[in-house]
């Protein structure tokens, strides 16, 4: 496929006291999606500068089908299962590439 038909925009707040453990994990999950998903184009973390606990993550996939099949991922399975008590906070949004 030629251009990512679908993006991914994914806000985290993470509870004070997880913050440097949440961006440790959250860059092996992007390392690891980007390695091993051919379907997996775009990864990207961010942080807001005047808010540490606030994490976006931007990731494009081939289709819908392909960030489906990220999430049966062995390595999304484990990232979500570490971190699931960190989070405060978390609103995904799945966008249409044009």
């Amino acid at each position: 496929m030629d251009k990512p038909k679908c993006a991914v925009c994914v806000t985290f707040t993470i509870k004070q006291d997880y913050v440097d453990q949440f961006r440790q994990a959250v860059r092996l999950q992007a390392k690891n999606s980007l390695e091993k998903e051919p379907w997996c184009h775009q990864f990207d973390v961010g942080t807001d500068p005047t808010n540490p606990s606030t994490v976006l993550l931007y990731e494009t996939y081939d289709d819908r089908a392909a960030f489906d099949k990220h999430r049966q991922t062995e390595h999304f399975a484990q990232f979500s299962l570490k971190v699931a008590d960190w989070i405060e906070d978390k609103r995904l949004g799945i966008w249409d590439l044009h």
